[in-house]
């Protein structure tokens, strides 16, 4: 088996929890079904967040979806003049047998824009 990284964002309404939970939830939720993907073929997970989000870790929504026994870390996005706002991005590293072409990166609503050339 090989480690592969899958990669995706969302862009979040509100910096509000309940909404960051849900929103962050859905994210990991698609990696995970567009892959073909279990929480054991998990290795971790890096989350990172726009510095306009305080609200919550986006580690929580992992949490809550039952991902608890992989390794989690957040971290601040880049402060880059005229960057999307309110963008929640993961980076997850797998276990896979699939060939690195066919990873799908998830890029949920207007985070779409972040990645048109891997975005699905």
């Amino acid at each position: 088996m090989a480690v592969r990284a899958v990669r995706g964002a969302v862009q979040l309404e509100r910096d509000e929890s309940g909404h960051m939970g849900e929103q962050v939830g859905a994210l990991l939720t698609a990696v995970l079904e567009r892959n073909g993907l279990h929480t054991d073929d998990l290795i971790s997970i890096w989350f990172t967040a726009t510095p306009d989000l305080h609200c919550d870790f986006p580690a929580a929504a992992a949490r809550k979806l039952g991902i608890v026994d992989v390794p989690l870390i957040c971290a601040q996005e880049l402060d880059v003049t005229g960057a999307m706002p309110r963008v929640v991005r993961v980076l997850a590293h797998i276990e896979s047998d699939r060939p690195r072409a066919d990873i799908t990166h998830v890029y949920l609503g207007a985070a779409a824009a972040l990645r048109k050339d891997i975005a699905q």
